[in-house]
């Protein structure tokens, strides 16, 4: 078998597919199922053991774990799924996984979902073109998605062909007289063979091949299965390299599940397979620890001749011994399912109990980051309904962290002003963008859970109340889109390559500072509504008429300015904009005091 330097490209390229499939599948997730089917998901793992269902049920479906997971992964990325939710679904998927170990078993074949990556790609390509944002969306959904499966499957058929060439592994019989070492160094090479192949399927063929042919004990070929659980978790470590903080959290919970499962594995693995080897041998075809000893026993012309040749050229006793011989395979094949499948459900109804240890792990392993960011509501859920009192101040609570989360965007907003690094640049205005796609879908569903709390009985001070917070979430989702506008103004003012003088910089820094005084005492305001106090808006309104003279004598001093020649025509119109749009930022601000002012002020009537 020879490898080529072209076959090397080819593994990189397939590697590169699937990554950029796993980005536009993720992306199209946040803009087009974002809210519907994060609701789903929710509602299919609620709790543990609906996870690890799912987890089993997609598995089994798509006959991958490896997709399953990088499937998981997206969710994670887009915010789809909670980390403690993804670690079930991928306890299910190693469940799942055992029946495409039992398909390559019984009949010898695994449908690959592959196939029809090219009439998804035809699908999803007059949706890519179409100038609808929901349907063009939906289009990079759908071709994410077959990109991500051409991906892996190309990423098979790139590395070395193992499966097709095992003869190139009868080396590895020399290893096989150290004991429980030899258990450990097989249980390396199902490792590593399943990281090469990337796919614990394609190993588990493998190993039966090796297993048949009489290189390997059945124990040994147990230990290359346990390997093999530990490698499969690669792909979705690989899926995750470009994705936020959770999604590297859930692939690397799911190399832990595996690790922890196969050490406590270890500690009683020959009692283990001494178990599958006698209900195989009692309930099901044969002994699977005779077939080593038995290829032992026959000369490698009469092996080659009753394992190729048909049965009408054989002879009476050549075709007993094939007979015997296709038993002892089968019954080390169905030996080896069993062990795969005992083991996976046994790890998981193990795990399970541990499931927000692994979750406090692997978040103290990978600690957030700054610029890590992802969606998730704090203090409501969209699935459950506490009392209708308690879910306003549940709410009340989720909107101070809503204002939070549009204040940090404001000060990304002025990092962004100052900025000259190109990267860095676009790396914050690509966080202001996801920041912008977060608050968009918060608002949606404060609102949805709002409107949940309003159908309950509620006492007219709860009702003016909630009226108050829809208020207040639509007016801070206005703050949300007012700061992307900036940052969009910002990033066509150098575009353009304008050059602002240092009195224009001065007066847009002046302009940020009053919009932060506004902020502040917004926090503030938005605390004593949660207190039910009584709001005084003298000091807000004496900053929005700060504001206002501002924005009213910068454009008075800007058109002199043009026509004195200070800067040019195109610098002043985003400069501007950018006043402006500080302007109406300011009245959004003003408008969340008043809806506070309003609701403490018919509390107190009521």
């Amino acid at each position: 078998m020879e490898y080529t330097f072209f076959d090397l490209l080819v593994l990189i390229g397939s590697l590169g597919l699937f990554l950029y499939g796993m980005k536009l599948m993720s992306e199209g997730l946040q803009r087009v199922a974002g809210d519907s089917l994060r609701s789903v998901l929710a509602a299919m793992t609620k709790n543990r053991i609906m996870g690890v269902i799912t987890g089993v049920l997609v598995t089994a479906i798509i006959q991958s774990s490896s997709a399953t997971t990088v499937m998981v992964v997206s969710f994670v990325n887009a915010g789809l799924l909670t980390l403690f939710q993804s670690i079930t679904v991928i306890m299910g998927a190693n469940i799942g996984t055992t029946v495409t170990a039992w398909i390559i078993s019984l009949f010898g074949f695994k449908v690959s979902i592959a196939a029809f990556a090219v009439p998804l790609i035809a699908f999803a390509f007059p949706l890519v073109f179409s100038s609808n944002n929901k349907r063009k969306s939906l289009g990079e959904l759908i071709l994410g998605f077959a990109l991500l499966f051409m991906g892996l499957d190309m990423l098979k058929n790139a590395v070395p062909d193992l499966r097709s060439n095992p003869e190139i592994l009868a080396f590895l019989t020399q290893y096989t007289n150290f004991g429980f070492g030899s258990v450990l160094i097989f249980l390396l090479i199902g490792t590593i063979l399943t990281i090469v192949v990337q796919s614990s399927s394609a190993t588990m063929a493998i190993t039966l091949i090796m297993c048949s042919k009489g290189w390997i004990s059945f124990e040994l070929g147990a230990a290359m299965v346990l390997g093999e659980n530990i490698g499969t978790t690669i792909t979705a470590n690989i899926a995750a390299i470009p994705a936020n903080v959770s999604s590297k959290r859930a692939a690397l919970a799911h190399s832990l599940f595996n690790i922890f499962g196969v050490i406590w594995m270890l500690f009683v693995f020959y009692a283990f397979i001494d178990m599958v080897a006698t209900l195989v041998q009692n309930y099901g075809p044969g002994d699977p620890t005779q077939l080593q000893a038995m290829t032992k026993t026959i000369d490698s012309e009469t092996l080659n001749l009753i394992s190729t040749a048909d049965s009408s050229s054989l002879s009476v006793d050549q075709l007993a011994l094939k007979e015997k011989f296709e038993g002892s395979q089968l019954a080390t094949s169905y030996a080896l399912s069993v062990f795969h499948t005992a083991f996976n459900i046994i790890n998981t109804f193990i795990m399970i109990f541990f499931v927000g240890l692994i979750a406090k792990t692997v978040s103290w392993i990978i600690p957030k980051k700054k610029s890590d960011e992802e969606f998730h509501l704090t203090h409501i859920s969209t699935g459950l309904l506490s009392t209708s009192e308690l879910s306003i101040i549940q709410a009340t609570k989720e909107v101070n962290v809503y204002a939070e989360r549009t204040l940090r965007m404001f000060y990304m907003v002025k990092e962004l002003y100052v900025e000259k690094d190109v990267q860095a640049f676009q790396k914050t205005y690509d966080r202001i963008a996801k920041y912008e796609n977060i608050s968009d879908r918060m608002e949606v569903e404060i609102a949805q859970y709002l409107t949940k709390v309003a159908e309950g009985r509620l006492s007219d001070e709860s009702k003016n109340r909630l009226q108050s917070i829809l208020r207040m979430v639509s007016e801070i989702e206005s703050i949300g889109d007012s700061c992307y506008n900036m940052a969009r103004i910002i990033k066509r003012r150098n575009e353009d390559k304008s050059e602002y003088t240092e009195q224009m910089n001065a007066n847009v820094e002046k302009m940020f500072d009053s919009i932060i005084k506004a902020y502040d005492e917004m926090m503030h305001v938005l605390a004593d509504f949660d207190t039910k106090t009584s709001v005084d808006l003298g000091y807000c309104k004496e900053i929005e008429s700060e504001i206002n003279e501002l924005r009213n004598a910068l454009k008075m001093q800007n058109v002199v300015d043009v026509k004195g020649k200070k800067y040019s025509y195109q610098a002043s119109v985003t400069y501007m904009d950018l006043i402006i749009e500080c302007e109406k930022l300011g009245d959004y601000i003003i408008n969340v005091e008043e809806a506070v002012k309003d609701s403490t002020t018919l509390t107190k009537k009521i």
